[in-house]
């Protein structure tokens, strides 16, 4: 393992970066090796995926000498920011400006950066078919992502822009699985009327990641796209109801009601969808399924998912 290049990865414990740290070690002969990173490398995650084989260091995202220890000696690295859990824009684009210069100051041969649109290329603050919130943003969680590309390229930091999707996995964790209605039949809400909404197993997106690092310099410089599949609200609604084995209609809520909801999020999240479904074409284009299986061809569809995690949808 000595000689296999090493790929650092933060979020290691969680979605996208857990999912790549199983993808190297998936790969033993292919060239790499994982350091995940983590804010406490005691936490019962962490020893798991030392009990895996990863090299496993701490360092946090605020503290930038930490993160440069931790980039030191690496080949390449994985970038991914978690804006959920301070609402700030300002010091999200502060961790990724810290983290750009880390990566310059270790010479790394190529970064991934998990990143978003900068919605306001479409949605100026002066349109106001959504509200501008925090003033400067209409998606804060998109728009700080897409504004701190530019750390990557002034720096001259050699970068793959990698582009996600809508988490499958959000209808586990964050509550948006169908929910009984009045009438006692379970509804699946989403404010993207009839338009497409491109998704991904969340594991995938670690798993498309390990692919654009064995592909190598052709992907530095490019923005890449994935998803597992494009579907609407309806045919969310209807997979759903084939794998729980009941009905599932789809509330088509909009992006004005889902705005109102009142739950932490619930302003941005509501501008995000509107964003989507306003803008389906260039959102949808951007993501493509058959890049995403060419990076991984274990790449799940929205059946397959469900097959696989059905039961852990409360709902279910």
């Amino acid at each position: 393992m000595s000689e296999h290049k090493i790929i650092a990865i933060l979020g290691a414990t969680g979605a996208q970066g857990g999912g790549l740290v199983r993808a190297i070690l998936d790969d033993p002969h292919g060239g790499f090796t994982p350091r995940a990173i983590t804010r406490d490398p005691d936490t019962p995650r962490a020893k798991a995926l030392a009990a895996m084989g990863a090299e496993v260091v701490g360092a946090d995202l605020d503290d930038s000498a930490s993160m440069e220890l931790a980039l030191a000696g690496a080949h390449g690295a994985y970038f991914v920011t978690f804006f959920w859990e301070h609402f700030s824009p300002e010091r999200e684009k502060a961790q990724v400006r810290a983290l750009a210069q880390a990566a310059k100051g270790a010479g790394l041969n190529h970064v991934i950066w998990s990143t978003l649109e900068d919605t306001r290329r479409w949605v100026p603050l002066d349109d106001d078919r959504m509200p501008t919130l925090m003033g400067e943003y209409k998606v804060p969680h998109f728009d700080a992502k897409g504004e701190s590309n530019a750390c990557f390229t002034e720096l001259g930091v050699p970068t793959t822009f990698l582009l996600t999707s809508f988490y499958w996995d959000n209808l586990i964790h964050f509550g948006m699985g169908p929910k009984p209605g009045p009438d006692g039949r379970l509804a699946f809400t989403l404010p993207m009327g009839d338009k497409k909404l491109p998704g991904i197993a969340a594991e995938d997106i670690g798993r498309c990641a390990y692919g654009i690092f064995q592909g190598g310099a052709q992907y530095i410089g490019k923005t890449l796209g994935i998803c597992g599949e494009q579907l609407t609200g309806a045919q969310m609604a209807a997979e759903l109801g084939q794998a729980l084995g009941q009905e599932v209609v789809y509330d088509a809520v909009t992006p004005a009601q889902f705005r109102g909801f009142g739950f932490p999020g619930a302003e941005d999240l509501g501008n995000m969808f509107q964003f989507k479904a306003d803008f389906e074409t260039d959102f949808c284009a951007a993501r493509d399924p058959v890049l995403s299986r060419a990076l991984n061809p274990r790449l799940q569809d929205f059946r397959t998912w469900l097959a696989r995690n059905k039961d852990r949808i409360p709902a279910a």
